[in-house]
């Protein structure tokens, strides 16, 4: 029985992260605002994500994920980008307290704010970092 409740719950947090959705799903709102900034996106597949909708797709060669609302208002784009791109604080600080692991995947985040993050995915974890490269935070990947 206990096992039976543990896989509920496993189930249950699952569905509290991202979920892929058909694109008639997405708020039409959500869907014009995407479909005006990156007019030339490719191959975009749509997650519902903490009540938000993210675009994932590629353009111009670059693998790119918009976050909007259901009103349309946009919250972030996280772009993807080589290991050396990120900035040196971030790259160090990955050596220095992850000894030995390898950075999986890197990426910009630009938020409404104004603000720029990095993100690094270092064992299964992403690594966070303001515009010049100090620790925010770590999160599950």
């Amino acid at each position: 029985m206990k096992n039976y409740a543990i896989i509920g719950l496993v189930l249950i947090s699952a569905s509290a992260f991202a979920q892929k959705i058909d694109q008639s799903k997405v708020p039409a709102p959500a869907k014009a605002a995407f479909a005006k900034s990156f007019p030339a996106a490719t191959g975009v597949k749509w997650e519902l994500e903490n009540k938000n909708y993210e675009a994932g797709f590629k353009e111009n060669g670059k693998h790119i994920s918009a976050v909007y609302d259901a009103k349309g208002t946009w919250m972030e784009t996280e772009t993807a980008i080589a290991v050396t791109a990120l900035p040196k604080a971030a790259a160090e600080y990955v050596a220095s307290h992850y000894k030995g692991a390898k950075i999986k995947e890197t990426a910009e985040i630009k938020k409404a704010n104004g603000d720029i993050n990095y993100e690094a995915e270092v064992n299964g974890k992403d690594v966070i970092f303001d515009s010049k490269g100090n620790f925010l935070k770590e999160q599950k990947g």
